[in-house]
């Protein structure tokens, strides 16, 4: 998993932790490296202070001597004096002629440099300004310095060239070095454990709020009201955040109702052109037979009597069309009054299923008692509503069969209408339920919308399946409390 990945309240914990552990490699390097560079230093320094001292020795010997003065004369100017000198100093004496040729050393030298000096050394030593050359080697894992520089007389003319070897003892540093580490991981594991704690409540104290405010998004639902979110004492960033929220919700609530006041009157403006269609339908049939009542008018006809029954007729059916169009959208218009009343679903059912005189409608349940609270006329109204769907789906040339069952599973009470009819394509499942929708001749298609909008009052809720030329079984199911 990639650090991208992991929650921001682990990022900042790992990202504090790291800093005071990267903090601690690089202050611990960096002192190692102090420690060496002042090392070097200390012991060129000691060196050049030892030669300066011991050369201040030299001159005073040659300036007292009672030999001569001269390079052949060194051995025995300082024939005793060198131990003394290397024994005050702690520091092994060297002294070599011009050409590079020991001429007397100190007892006790622990680095063999040889008899002679290397020519390339004397080339350098004669080719520096402050005529002073330095050699550093390692030998058995200890390190030496060797300096090489000039004996003069009076006169600063040179008469040798002194050697002092000088092996770098840094024990003492070493210590002090890893003293210092030490009491320097002890600090920085003090504040490892500090920071690891502060990382931890400051990452869990940012984060509180972030997951407040992610819960909340997560709830945020277009078809609800959604609650605003209410922190205090929050930075100025997570405020920001807050108030933005906040203020989506507000336009958001503000696009939902109007959407919704949008929708509603699209809807109605819909059904006022349906209904006023369906009643124009009637209409037209109405005019004409008025129409061609009037002019064919003959009281003296003997068929009179006929003739104004058939009117009559004509105009009582179409006027019982408009009627039924006026009650269909009027029980579609109207939401189901929230009326519970304790009942016996298999005898509503059975009530409601009396109307029809058709002998194919068959019902097994009515030995049952199924009790629920639910409202008498709108049971009746869905079922009816189902059966007349049922019986107007099934073809004249086939053997019409209606089953109607009235079971419980659990806590809720099902009822089922089953027809063998024409069936419901796939185009159209997705429509069934929806106002106006109807695959039939005559007809508003409010009843199933209806009966969708009666049951969901009631908590409840119907589905269908169906099989194309076989047919459909719709069901319906609602809480008995």
């Amino acid at each position: 998993m990639t650090l991208s990945k992991l929650s921001l309240r682990t990022r900042i914990f790992i990202t504090m932790t790291l800093l005071i552990l990267v903090a601690s490699i690089l202050i611990a390097g960096v002192s190692v490296l102090q420690y060496k560079e002042e090392a070097e230093e200390y012991h060129k320094e000691r060196l050049a202070r030892k030669e300066e001292a011991i050369k201040k020795s030299i001159d005073y010997t040659l300036r007292y001597t009672t030999y001569e003065v001269s390079t052949n004369k060194i051995p025995l100017i300082f024939k005793e004096k060198i131990f003394e000198l290397s024994e005050i100093h702690n520091l092994p004496i060297k002294i070599y002629d011009l050409d590079g040729n020991l001429l007397i050393k100190s007892k006790g030298t622990f680095v063999n440099n040889g008899e002679t000096i290397p020519k390339n050394i004397i080339y350098e030593l004669e080719s520096l300004y402050n005529k002073r050359y330095i050699v550093r080697f390692e030998k058995d894992g200890k390190k030496f310095q060797t300096s090489y520089t000039y004996i003069s007389d009076s006169k600063a003319k040179p008469l040798a060239i002194l050697n002092l070897p000088y092996l770098q003892d840094d024990d003492f540093i070493t210590r002090e070095l890893d003293e210092f580490l030490r009491r320097l991981a002890e600090v920085y594991l003090f504040m490892l454990l500090i920071a690891i704690a502060m990382a931890y409540f400051l990452s869990k104290y940012i984060t509180r709020s972030l997951k407040t405010i992610t819960e909340t998004i997560d709830q945020t639902r277009l078809d609800k009201r959604n609650k605003r979110i209410a922190l205090d004492n929050v930075s100025e960033e997570i405020y920001t955040l807050v108030s933005a929220y906040n203020s989506m919700i507000d336009e958001l609530e503000e696009s939902a109702a109007m959407l919704a006041k949008n929708e509603r009157e699209a809807a109605w403006r819909e059904m006022a052109k349906q209904v006023a269609h369906e009643i124009k339908n009637p209409l037209t049939p109405m005019r004409l037979t008025v129409q061609s009542f009037h002019r064919k008018f003959d009281p003296t006809d003997p068929n009179i009597n006929q003739k104004l029954k058939e009117y009559s007729d004509t105009l009582i059916q179409q006027i019982d069309t408009m009627s039924s169009i006026a009650s269909a959208f009027s029980n579609f218009a109207k939401m189901p009054a929230q009326k519970s009343e304790t009942l016996d679903v298999v005898k509503i059912v059975g009530l409601a299923l009396d109307i029809f005189n058709e002998g194919y409608i068959a019902f097994p349940s009515t030995g049952e008692q199924v009790i629920a609270k639910f409202d008498r006329t709108q049971l009746i109204r869905v079922v009816t509503n189902l059966v007349k769907n049922g019986i107007q789906a099934i073809p004249e040339d086939r053997v019409p069969k209606i089953l109607v069952n009235v079971t419980e599973e659990g806590d809720h009470v099902c009822i089922t209408v089953a027809d063998n009819g024409i069936g419901i394509s796939d185009e159209n499942k997705k429509k069934v339920f929806e106002p106006k929708f109807t695959t039939k001749t005559s007809g508003m298609g409010l009843g199933l919308a209806m009966v969708k909008n009666i049951v969901e009052t009631y908590k409840g809720n119907i589905t269908f399946t169906s099989v194309e030329d076989k047919g459909t079984v719709f069901k319906v199911s609602f809480p008995k409390e």
